[in-house]
């Protein structure tokens, strides 16, 4: 069976200030997620399962949905504020969606193999969706995941601080944590992290970090669906509380459910978090021969 890929594309871009999942960056008026649908169907994926909200349905659909549903198999998933809460009597009030992780377990009805997670608003290039597409056909497991990491120095925006999951990894190629990371950019002296004092923290340029591609056995769901209604009873009193991916990654190799191999790509990541990265992303993927023709012909 082929691995499926999973699109996160629920999020409110409030720093990007619109929804920066279905914006033209594209030469032929793109989303990004588009290129990634693209070269994850050449990779080998192939069910595409997209998480959405409802009061975006129809302008996803109508900008960017129709033409991914022309070329390949589409299932749509929904993250509200209480969705996987039905076992909750009373819902917690809520600033925002749960997070990534939340957003993974509202696709659990489509998830019937493994699969890959991608963030809707990052380019990743076709080298990683070809080297996770090969992990997950042949070496992923109940007990073994994987996932793509990047050289930090290559994920940065020239237009502000970014957050990343800072990466450990052990001699043999394998995840021993995520650690996030906020306001990391680049300064005069190097890269660094701010911390809440306002002190900054060298990081190394090939540091590895996570970009959200994950590659996932599909009974990781049953794990996520338990961390999950921990989390929410943990933080009914925080509004703004989020519930991330990493998490439950770090949480499953501490208690040694798993190994997570760390592969990596060389691209150079795009995405856009302010409206000034549009400008960036959109030159880049211009200049990009493999896809001068169109990405749908």
């Amino acid at each position: 069976m082929k691995p499926s890929l999973l699109i996160l594309a629920a999020g409110i871009g409030s720093r990007y200030g619109g929804l920066k999942q279905v914006d033209g960056m594209g030469p032929h008026g793109e989303a990004i997620m588009e290129y990634s649908v693209y070269d994850a169907l050449r990779a080998g994926f192939g069910k595409i399962v997209i998480v959405i909200r409802k009061d975006i349905e129809d302008a996803f659909r109508e900008k960017v949905g129709h033409r991914i549903e022309a070329h390949a198999d589409v299932a749509y998933a929904f993250q509200e504020m209480d969705t996987a809460l039905d076992w909750l009597p009373q819902k917690p009030h809520r600033e925002k969606p749960w997070g990534t992780g939340h957003a993974v377990l509202a696709a659990k009805e489509h998830l019937h193999a493994p699969f890959a997670t991608i963030n809707a608003d990052d380019f990743y290039g076709a080298d990683a969706f070809y080297k996770l597409a090969a992990f997950l056909q042949t070496n992923c497991q109940p007990d073994q995941y994987g996932m793509v990491a990047y050289r930090l120095a290559n994920t940065l925006s020239e237009n502000g601080a970014v957050s990343r999951g800072v990466c450990n990894v052990d001699h043999e190629g394998y995840l021993t944590g995520v650690t996030e990371r906020t306001k990391i950019e680049r300064f005069p002296k190097g890269i660094a992290f701010v911390d809440d004092a306002g002190e900054q923290h060298p990081l190394a340029d090939p540091t590895p970090v996570s970009m959200n591609l994950w590659g996932l056995h599909h009974s990781v769901l049953d794990e996520i669906e338990a961390q999950f209604r921990a989390f929410v009873h943990e933080n009914l009193d925080k509004p703004r509380a989020e519930f991330y991916i990493p998490s439950v990654v770090n949480t499953m190799i501490e208690h040694g459910k798993i190994n997570l191999k760390v592969l990596y790509s060389d691209s150079t990541w795009f995405g856009v978090t302010y409206p000034e990265d549009k400008g960036t992303v959109q030159a880049a993927l211009a200049g990009m021969g493999e896809y001068a023709n169109g990405l749908w012909g």
